[in-house]
Order: C-alpha cells, then sequence, then structure tokens
C-alpha cells in the first residue's frame, strides 16, 4: 500500500472508531427521553402538515404534546402551539387559514395569518371535525344515560358501592362510569361556535367504540349533508359476544339516520367518503365475533346503494384507507413480509399495488396532493415524518424530532432467519444484535414471545418491548413471527391458524425458533430467557412448564395463566368465545380448557420467574399473575411479583415504566449474566 493511501485509510479508521465511542447505549432512562411524533392533518391544498411531539418527564411523571407546522416544500418546521398544556387532534379549516386545535378540553384555533390563537367553544370536547363548507363542527361528548348508586340512594352520598346488571360494566382499564360518547354537530361562523349543539345519536351507546377508537371513526360527506360514524348499538351481553359496529348515515335536514351496513356482521370502521361523494369506503370483517378477521376494503355507490369489496382475491388485512385526491383509487396500509407498507387500488381495474418497500414500517398517513405523508418506524428507529413518491414509493424524511438524543444512541443490527418449524413451514424469525456485537463473542439470548395472539411483528418500535433497548443490555433478541401474525406468504392463513390452538403449533414454533437460533456461534445456549407480555406472557407460562430445560429464566407481563379463571373474569368475550372455541361448561372437553391451559403444567416449574402485572388490567386481570406467582411460591421457586396498581394492559406513566423497566433489566441480570 502507498504511504499517503495507508495514512489515509488509519485516519478513516480512527474517525469511524471516535464516532462509535461517542455512540452511547440506550437505556430506559434515555429511551423516555425521546420525543413521540404523530401526524394530526394535512392542510387542504397539500401544502403544509401538522403533526406533534410527545415529550415525557420522569421527574413530573407527566408528558407534555406540542403542536407543529410544516411546509412541504421547504420541509421547514415552526412550533404553533408550546408545551405549557398539551394539545392534540389538530385539523385545517376548510378555508385553510386557521388550525383547530384541542387544549386544556377545549377546541381552540390558531390563524395562519396573525399567529394568534383564540377559544372556540366554551365546553368541553374530546374530538372534532370541520364540515367541509365551514358552516359546522362534529364534535363527540361523554352523555350521562344511566342512573348512579347514589342517585338510587341520594341518602348515601359517600357510598362506593357499585351495581351491575349487566355485563360489560368494565372494559380495559375502566369501570362503566354511567356515561357514553356521543356525536354533536354545532354551527360555526368567525372563528366561534355558535348556537346549541345537536346530538345526533342521543343514546347509551358509544361512537367511536370505545377505548381506542377515534375520529377517524367519523366522517362528513363532502356536501356537508351527511354525518357517518362507527357504533356497536348492542348492549349487556350481547355487546360483549359480538364485534359486530355498523357505519351509520345521519342526515341533518331530516335527522334521519340510516344503517347503511346493515346485514353486515364483523367490525365496520373508519368510514372515508370520496371526494365527489359517490362512495363510501370503510373497512369490514365478515366474521362475528372475530377480531382477528381479515379487514377488507369495501365501497358503498351511494346512487345505486350497490355495496362491492375492492379487495376481493387479496389475501391480506386492509386498514387506514384513503382517497387518491382525484377519486380514482385509495390508498391503505397493509402487513407484507412482517413489515407495514403502503398500498394502492384503483377503481377502474381493481388491481392493488405496492407503493414502499423496506425493512420499516409505515403506521400513518394522509395524501398531500400528488404526495403522501407518512410516520415511519422500525425496530431501530423511532417515527419521524416522510415524504413518499405514490409513483416510485420513494421516502424523503423530512422531520428529526427525534435526533436528541436518538442521533447519539448506538444502533443494534437487525438481521432476518428463515426457520423449518416442526410441521415443515418457513418462519421468518428477527434477530436482534446488540450495538457493541464482537464476532467470535458468545452472548445471553432473549427469546422474545409477542401479544396479541394475532398481531404482527413486523418493525414496530415500542417504548417498552424495545428490542433495541434490550439488545444494549448486551442480549440477542430472538423474535419468531410464529402462528397468529399477519404478513407471512400465507396471507391470513397464517394469521387464523392459532384459533383453538394456542397451546400447539404456535408454542411449537416459538420453540423451534429457539432450537435453530442457539445453535448461531454468538449464542450462549446456557444463558437463555423468555420473555412476553398478554399472549406473550401467556406464552411464558406455557414455556414454562414445556421447555426441558431450554431456558434459564421467564419474565411473564399481565399474562394468561389459567384459561378457565381468565374466561370467568376477562370483558371482551367475543375474542375468548372465538379463539378458545366458547364457554368451558359448554365444551368441557375442549384443548383449550384440557391442554392448552399453562396452570396444567405448572408441577413442571423448575426455572426462575418474574411475574409482572397491573391491577386495573381487565383484558388480563390481576388474578392471572397472582395464581402464577403463588404457584412458584409454593413450589419454593424462585420468584418475584411486581404489580401496578393504577396501569391497565399496558404501561402508561414515565416512573412506572422505568420501574418496569429497571426490575426487568435486573432479574436478566442476575439470572442470565
Amino acid at each position: 500500500m502507498r504511504p499517503l493511501l495507508f495514512l489515509f485509510t488509519l485516519l478513516y479508521m480512527s474517525q469511524i472508531s471516535s464516532l462509535t465511542a461517542q455512540k452511547q447505549l440506550l437505556t430506559p432512562e434515555l429511551l423516555w427521553k425521546v420525543g413521540r411524533v404523530s401526524l394530526d392533518c394535512v392542510s387542504p391544498d397539500g401544502s403544509m402538515a401538522v403533526y406533534g411531539v410527545r415529550k415525557y418527564s420522569a421527574e413530573h411523571n407527566n408528558s407534555k404534546r406540542v403542536l407543529y407546522l410544516i411546509n412541504l416544500k421547504t420541509k421547514e418546521s415552526r412550533p404553533l402551539t408550546d408545551a405549557s398544556s398539551s394539545a392534540s387532534d389538530a385539523a385545517f379549516n376548510p378555508a385553510g387559514d386557521r388550525i383547530g386545535f384541542i387544549q386544556g378540553g377545549k377546541l381552540h384555533e390558531v390563524s395562519l395569518q396573525t399567529n394568534t390563537t383564540s377559544q372556540v367553544t366554551e365546553f368541553e370536547l374530546n374530538g372534532f371535525k370541520y364540515a367541509p363548507d365551514g358552516k359546522h363542527i362534529l364534535f363527540i361528548q361523554d352523555v350521562k344515560f344511566d342512573q348512579t348508586p347514589t342517585e338510587r340512594y341520594p341518602d348515601l352520598p359517600s357510598a362506593t358501592g357499585r351495581i351491575s346488571d349487566q355485563l360489560f360494566y368494565r372494559h380495559w382499564k375502566s369501570w362503566h362510569d354511567y356515561q357514553y360518547s356521543n356525536v354533536f354537530y354545532i354551527r360555526y361562523a368567525d372563528g366561534k361556535a355558535v348556537g346549541s349543539p345537536v346530538n345526533i345519536m342521543n343514546e347509551p351507546y358509544d361512537s367511536p367504540l370505545r377505548p381506542m377508537g377515534g375520529m377517524e371513526q367519523i366522517s362528513w360527506s363532502p356536501d356537508s349533508k351527511f354525518i357517518v360514524y362507527t357504533c356497536r348499538k348492542l348492549k349487556g351481553t350481547a355487546e360483549t359476544r359480538s364485534t359486530n359496529s355498523d357505519l351509520y348515515l345521519y342526515d341533518l335536514a331530516t335527522s334521519k339516520t340510516l344503517n347503511v351496513t346493515e346485514g353486515m356482521v364483523g367490525y365496520d370502521l373508519d368510514p372515508v367518503f370520496s371526494p365527489d361523494g359517490r362512495y363510501l369506503a370503510w373497512t369490514s370483517m365478515e366474521t362475528a365475533g372475530y377480531e382477528a378477521d381479515r379487514p377488507r376494503l369495501m365501497l358503498l355507490d351511494t346512487r345505486t346503494n350497490d355495496r362491492t369489496e375492492l379487495s376481493a382475491g387479496w389475501n391480506s388485512e386492509v386498514v387506514h384507507p384513503q382517497w387518491a385526491e382525484d377519486g380514482s383509487g385509495l390508498y391503505f396500509l397493509s402487513a407484507t413480509d412482517f413489515t407495514y407498507q403502503i398500498f394502492r387500488v384503483n377503481l377502474s381495474d381493481r388491481k392493488i399495488r405496492q407503493i414502499t418497500t423496506g425493512q420499516h414500517d409505515y403506521n400513518n398517513f394522509m395524501t398531500a396532493g400528488d404526495q403522501i405523508v407518512a410516520t415511519r418506524v422500525s425496530m431501530t428507529y423511532p417515527a419521524e415524518l416522510y415524504l413518499v413518491d405514490p409513483t416510485s414509493g420513494k421516502a424523503e424524511q423530512i422531520t428529526s424530532a427525534t435526533a436528541d438524543p436518538w442521533a447519539s444512541v448506538a444502533q443494534s443490527k437487525v438481521e432476518r432467519r428463515n426457520v423449518k418449524t416442526t410441521d415443515g413451514k418457513n418462519m421468518n424469525v428477527w434477530v436482534v444484535l446488540p450495538p457493541d456485537y464482537e464476532a467470535g463473542k458468545q452472548y445471553p439470548a432473549l427469546l422474545y414471545c409477542q401479544g396479541g395472539p394475532q398481531s404482527a411483528l413486523s418493525q414496530f418500535f415500542s417504548y417498552r418491548w424495545n428490542l433495541q433497548l434490550m439488545a444494549a443490555q448486551g442480549y440477542v433478541i430472538i423474535a419468531p413471527c410464529r402462528r397468529g401474525m399477519p404478513g407471512g406468504p400465507e396471507g391470513q392463513a397464517w394469521n387464523a391458524a392459532i384459533s383453538g390452538d394456542w397451546g400447539g403449533q404456535p408454542m411449537q414454533d416459538l420453540l423451534a425458533a429457539t432450537d435453530a437460533l442457539v445453535k448461531e456461534p454468538f449464542i450462549d445456549a446456557s444463558r437463555v430467557g423468555a420473555v412476553g407480555a398478554s399472549f406473550g406472557g401467556y406464552s411464558v407460562f406455557w414455556l414454562a412448564g414445556n421447555h426441558n430445560k431450554r431456558f434459564k429464566t421467564f419474565i411473564s407481563h399481565c399474562g394468561m395463566f389459567n384459561t378457565t379463571s381468565w374466561y370467568g373474569t376477562t370483558e371482551e368475550l367475543w375474542f375468548a368465545n372465538y379463539d378458545l372455541g366458547g364457554p368451558y361448561w359448554e365444551h368441557p372437553t375442549d384443548a383449550s380448557w384440557t391442554k392448552f391451559s399453562p396452570h396444567l403444567y405448572v408441577q413442571n416449574w423448575d426455572t426462575p420467574i418474574l411475574v409482572m402485572h397491573n391491577e386495573l388490567d381487565f383484558r388480563v386481570p390481576f388474578s392471572e399473575g397472582m395464581q402464577a406467582f403463588q404457584a412458584a411460591q409454593l413450589q419454593g421457586i424462585p420468584s418475584r411479583l411486581v404489580s401496578f396498581p393504577d396501569e391497565g394492559h399496558w404501561m402508561s406513566t414515565p416512573q412506572n415504566s422505568l420501574m418496569w423497566q429497571r426490575e426487568f433489566f435486573r432479574w436478566l441480570e442476575t439470572y442470565l449474566k
């Protein structure tokens, strides 16, 4: 090598080494400093967008969300609100000169000409949308319909008892509060809500659907004459057994309501009118009570009332449909190759074309003229905004809200493996390596058991089950895309295969992935743990009794331990009935009750286990974690119970989450390092 070239190479390698040394390994504390970026709206002319950045304070145990306006041509951003109070639900008014948002529970607007903010409503609301003609605003608000115990017994004002006469008396993390979310509209003029609101429902049902439905479930028609909203008009036991939500079309002129999806028995969600108002598109599941059915893209011709499926023959899901600006087709998200990408279907030939590719997930998008604005994540990168060319699929990052501190974080490497399952299928397995990975060195490993059970193990970015955070602590992460996950080559069939077979082939898939990966030279087969939450927690409990010494420790969060006791205490019974086959008293010999329940194998437990559970988890009630911990303690197995009295199925507050993560890694440090 020539002297100058040799010197240049040494200097270059020294610079690279220095840059690598400057990077810091990800920690729970650092992760909670990362801003969380989400897209709110796009201007009517497609030239601007509004996004929010939520930042958490561990010190104050809270968060604030600030809105930003970005010029999609210059890529320049400026704040619309400050961090004194969180702002949400931003939307441009039809003229495009004001941006409405909710702050302090009330609707406000900021003028783009004067940059001044004014209050639009005196009343509080939970979400809103401008009518396209600018004459009305629709909004949602909780309305009390049911009598409280203290109203029944007014001489007992301090009584805390609850009285329930029907099911769905609690849901996810909340007890029934005697209120229901209803849809209203009110006149809007000169930046103010005028007159009295009109409740277009005025009945004890929820729209949007609780607990996770948002304003995407309610839409105006382009002529502002109709409002379409999503609702499941069922009560009590019928509501707990059915996913049958419908779309209801309300006529402002006549005050009449029409069920436009009558006879469609599964979820009907996310209604969107075509720009000319001729078509209404939405997503629909065909099977009653099956929440993981394939969402189809449906189309209603409002001139003929004909309903058709635009996605007929497409063997994968359709979610988040958005019309192209000219109304010639729709864009949507779908899982493919265990990532979420943007697709398009044309009305003319109904052909579906994939727009984007890559080892990342698009998780929200909006059309902006002849472009698409989207948020994108991967296992190693938090959400940022991207501009996507809908013709080429080329994407350009246009925000860097997470650069501080993410730019200073050492990145893990994510690889794919193809593993043969015990029944000869090909299974995708994600492998996440430590950021400071060294060839020739052996590392402890974690089998990551995904929840769901029917949920994608894609290129997600989580603030709890963050695979890069785990890898940064010195672990290789094994993340199998077992049966029950959308995005595989078999389409819906791979996703559906888990129903009725929880403790069967899906568990063999997890073991097959473990057995294949521990043969890699960089994994120490004597130091492997298994971790997971929800169905992943169920998986951990099941593996604990059936792993045959494969694992050295286990961590289960909010996992089901006993299928029978879980059936008697969970709330969304449509899920339990479909996936487990119906009540245990009607099918007492089914495998769900006699073979697949983890508690049946607790006598085989011989490995340290950390049980974490939240006391407001009504999907998988706290008693499941208590049973598992008690079984371990009574058998003398090293175990610990970490519980949170104010958390539901997920972790939500910074300090609780940091405590959760510290206990998680402390346990692994004890038994795997």
